[in-house]
């Protein structure tokens, strides 16, 4: 037992040591780019493009199950968008709520024809679709209830305009967030395929109007842990993938495509429980067998808030499904690794995700065993073992501060030093209790997959209307705490 534990300590190190260097790597290469972006954008010929007629147009895809206490809010939001011609597609994928009723009442929506939408992509039957002349920006698609992928197919199929947006129907956009993603488009429309936004946590930040006014670490810990989380994934690792076209994802939650490659890879796999990484992982294997130039990139001025979920059994939930989805997706895509004409995506891109993401929880748990086992089996002294964990705390604090230089140096917020000494606290807590839960959920979350358990679980939404997220006071009074399940 001694040798074997001394054997898996020397492997644990070694990975360890490695995947703190590749992130500080990716950390680096991160804010190389950050600077590289804002120096282009002071210098870019789209500065001025909110009301240009050459902007092309734009269709904004909303799906959404049991969402009535947020799609009002959220589609008044996406029509106060500063762009100049763009519709809003929402998909009722079968709500078992008034989510439809509640649209359709407060935008006075009629059925339209069906006979003048062509099915591009496979999707559940569409029951009716809605417009209103009072608003002909807002098209409201009624289907069966065939999951989130399913339904951004049935959108895909309604929309008439050449370049889609995603959203989810519980986000806010900030009101030049599609104007920035169309601009990183027209910078090479040929190769930029897909782009992604830049999501963040308004739990604990002041909301009216369907807008964000001012923005705080969340008063609550779970949802600022996140809020810490979505910075160092965000800013501190996606803009590093997206300089060296390696990006595995653009969120759900907002990104823009070329509707016509996602027509050519035949749309989303409905079956599918990570649907965002998987359409970008089709992407990336279609262009890469026809040898085609292209880019996915991320873009972290445009930005789109999102609420984090607030309890533990939410958060459970939402990981689970996480992780069978990147499972799903690593075990669909597996023939692309290590092949020389998949380049970044097969040597780097899928290697580093299957080892420090889906393997992740087995190293992670198996590791605070074997400590444990070194301190009961006099293995090692306290100091080393002290100075072996503060070594590893140490690096994920380098993670977020570099992050949160990323997020002063594009976004130029004020932080207290109050909220600055909390995020190093949340860090601490982050290495020494969180990551060790989310890892827990991750083992959770395979076990669903390999039992064929594909539940959305329970999820809870929060009114966007009055205030704040995490029930805080705010400016225009406290927010509502009427919450709605959604499973899909």
């Amino acid at each position: 037992m001694r040798e074997f534990l001394l054997g898996y300590g020397i492997f644990a190190t070694y990975l360890i040591i490695g995947s703190g260097v590749l992130y500080l790597f990716i950390l680096a290469v991160s804010h190389q780019r950050m600077r590289t972006l804002v120096k282009s954008t002071l210098y870019s010929r789209f500065r001025e493009l909110a009301g240009s007629e050459h902007v092309p147009p734009v269709s904004i895809l909303v799906p959404s199950h049991n969402e009535e206490l947020t799609i009002v809010e959220s589609v008044r939001s996406l029509m106060t968008l500063e762009f100049p011609v763009y519709e809003i597609v929402v998909v009722n994928d079968g709500s078992r709520d008034r989510t439809l009723q509640v649209l359709i009442d407060t935008f006075q929506l009629k059925p339209q024809r069906l006979s003048t939408f062509r099915p591009h992509v496979a999707s559940k039957p569409i029951r009716e679709v809605y417009c209103s002349p009072q608003y002909p920006k807002l098209v409201v698609i009624d289907k069966a209830n065939g999951g989130k992928a399913d339904a951004l197919n049935a959108g895909i199929n309604v929309s008439k305009y050449p370049l889609v947006a995603t959203i989810d129907a519980d986000s806010l956009l900030e009101k030049d967030a599609l104007i920035r993603l169309v601009k990183v488009y027209m910078e090479n429309p040929e190769q930029h395929i897909a782009i992604g936004g830049n999501v963040r946590i308004a739990n604990g930040s002041t909301i009216e109007d369907g807008r964000v006014r001012a923005v705080r670490l969340p008063s609550q810990w779970l949802p600022a842990l996140q809020y810490v989380e979505y910075m160092k994934a965000f800013l501190g690792g996606r803009i590093g993938w997206s300089a060296m076209n390696g990006l595995l994802i653009v969120s759900g939650a907002f990104g823009l495509f070329r509707k016509d490659y996602l027509i050519e890879v035949g749309g989303y796999e409905a079956e599918c429980p990570g649907e965002d990484m998987n359409i970008v992982m089709k992407l990336h294997k279609h262009m890469l067998e026809r040898k085609r130039p292209y880019r996915i990139v991320f873009c972290p001025d445009a930005v789109c808030w999102t609420q984090a979920p607030d309890t533990l059994r939410v958060l459970s939930a939402q990981r689970r499904r996480w992780i069978r989805g990147n499972l799903w997706n690593m075990i669909r895509f597996r023939s692309m690794l290590f092949i020389p004409k998949y380049k970044m995506i097969g040597w780097l891109a899928m290697p580093y995700t299957i080892m420090y993401e889906t393997l992740s929880p087995y190293v992670r748990l198996s590791g605070l065993a074997a400590l444990i086992g070194y301190v009961v089996m006099d293995m090692t002294q306290l100091p080393i073992l002290i100075m072996f964990l503060l070594a590893n705390w140490l690096t994920g604090l380098i993670f977020t501060c570099g992050s949160l230089l990323i997020e002063q140096f594009a976004f130029r917020r004020r932080i207290s030093t109050a909220e600055l000494l909390r995020i190093v606290g949340i860090s601490v807590i982050m290495a020494i209790g969180y990551d060790q839960l989310n890892a827990w959920w991750k083992l959770l979350g395979q076990w669903d997959y390999v039992r064929r358990n594909n539940s959305w679980g329970h999820m809870v939404r929060r009114s966007w209307q009055d205030g704040q997220t995490d029930g805080a006071a705010s400016k225009k009074g406290t927010a509502k705490a009427t919450t709605s399940a959604s499973s899909i």
